[in-house]
């Protein structure tokens, strides 16, 4: 406590409250010292952020920033860039057919595969929630092809499962069903790439599950007092209070379509065929800019790609107000 506290304390000595104030707060000696720590704080806290800046500036955005310069230009890795403005925009609508038709494939894998991937998802998420029993292995269970799914092992599995003469063929062929290999026939490749799709559900059914725990059992329970069915009770409670869960599910997961790649490269052996029918746009895009060395043009497509995928986005974000009610939301 300052002097002059102590004297208006003891003496009774009259002092006003802007006196007392100010004699109690710091010394002017001491301000110096305070900058100094404030400093050492800022300093540390961006040099923890350093890496995290360094990764965001050399790795994401200036790369980022390239890329979109090289789609205005032509530009095939041996010779420096040379601007040709949007010609390879232009090209990509109006004179490529390829394009067009790897577009229409990625767009109906992602439209077919990901709510078939939701559904299932869900239904599963939904039989684990009222099983007790063993619900523990077969979350493992139904959860372990999300983890292996996108690897090249078990893309060459799927690849000769659906061969001719593979297990699917031969299984098929047992029920007077012969259908021959689904890799080598243009109308049945896409099918077996939206399987394989289907077939790693296991993370969206996790969060599935934990978004089902989370709701309350009374909600049912006054439903079923209400005499509502299954159907009721899954429409009018389940649906409502899971669909933040399902928001979140549906724009990750049509991300995630759009960015299929490593599969389609495995089980087509990077030619995009049978008839072109899983030449995808990142396949597509890699084909042109790896292997036609056309880094300008990739570059254009990638950005296309990009843009969808925001709009996609934002029309979702937009639309979620009539569709996604969360606690507490008066909506």
């Amino acid at each position: 406590m300052s002097t002059t506290a102590t004297r208006v304390i003891v003496t009774g000595e009259k002092s006003s409250s802007r006196t007392l104030f100010r004699r109690s707060r710091p010394e002017e000696g001491d301000r110096p010292g305070l900058r100094r720590k404030a400093m050492r704080e800022t300093l540390a806290g961006y040099g923890f952020l350093i890496p995290w800046l360094v990764g965001f500036f050399g790795l994401t955005l200036i790369p980022m920033a390239y890329s979109l310069y090289l789609s205005f230009t032509s530009y095939n890795i041996f010779s420096p860039p040379k601007w040709i403005g949007f010609d390879n925009y232009v090209r990509m609508f109006t004179s490529d057919p390829a394009f067009m038709q790897s577009a229409q494939i990625t767009l109906i894998y992602v439209l077919v595969g990901t709510p078939i991937t939701l559904a299932a998802a869900l239904a599963v998420a939904m039989l684990l929630n009222y099983r007790d029993k063993g619900a523990g292995f077969f979350r493992s269970a139904f959860y372990a092809p999300s983890l292996i799914g996108g690897s090249v092992s078990v893309a060459i599995v799927w690849r000769a499962m659906f061969a001719n003469d593979g297990p699917v063929d031969n299984s098929l062929s047992l029920f007077g069903i012969d259908l021959g290999g689904w890799i080598g026939n243009p109308d049945l490749v896409l099918p077996a790439m939206i399987l394989l799709a289907v077939w790693q559900f296991g993370a969206t059914m996790v969060i599935f599950l934990a978004g089902l725990k989370q709701i309350p059992k009374e909600l049912y329970e006054a439903a079923e007092m209400d005499g509502a069915g299954a159907w009721h009770r899954f429409r009018a409670v389940t649906m409502p209070m899971l669909s933040p869960v399902i928001f979140f599910n549906l724009l990750l997961g049509l991300i995630g379509a759009f960015q299929v790649f490593s599969s389609a490269y495995i089980i087509s052996n990077g030619s995009g065929g049978p008839a072109g029918m899983t030449n995808f746009i990142t396949l597509y895009l890699y084909k042109r800019g790896f292997s036609d060395g056309q880094m300008g043009y990739a570059a254009a497509i990638a950005w296309v790609l990009l843009i969808v995928v925001a709009i996609i986005a934002f029309i979702l974000f937009r639309t979620q107000r009539s569709w996604v009610h969360y606690a507490g939301d008066n909506r």
